[in-house]
């Protein structure tokens, strides 16, 4: 509750600013303008001269440079050794033989017959019901 009462002050006080900042404003708006000073002159620059020529480039002496080796067309070939033409032969290895493979059955067995009845559960005779009382 007390930030809601200072909120509303501040409210009210923001208003009665405003009212003051907008009677300044319309104050200032009836006034009359003062006279701009006038500003001062600018001297003016002198003209730019030309530039002077600027001077040729000097002509260098010609130097006597030797000439190029001349570079080879062909690149000498390294030698190779020569590779054997005949492979040595692999030794000889025995396999073991391989395991025979199960007969598969060609008759399927039978299958048992599923009871189609239920067997006669027997009673326990404590948990039978009482004889009825009435006649």
């Amino acid at each position: 509750m007390a930030s809601s009462s200072k909120s509303f002050v501040l409210f009210i006080a923001l208003i009665f600013s405003t009212i003051n900042m907008s009677i300044g404003a319309r104050h200032l708006l009836q006034t009359t303008m003062p006279s701009i000073p006038t500003l001062p002159t600018i001297p003016t620059l002198p003209n730019p001269t030309s530039l002077p020529p600027l001077p040729s480039m000097p002509t260098l002496p010609k130097v006597a440079m030797p000439p190029l080796p001349a570079i080879p067309t062909t690149l000498p070939q390294p030698t190779l050794p020569t590779l054997p033409t005949a492979q040595p032969a692999l030794p000889k290895t025995a396999l073991p033989p391989l395991p025979s493979l199960p007969t598969m059955p060609t008759t399927l067995p039978l299958m048992p017959s599923i009871p189609t009845s239920l067997p006669k559960i027997p009673s326990i005779p404590f948990l039978a019901p009482p004889p009825a009382t009435s006649t």
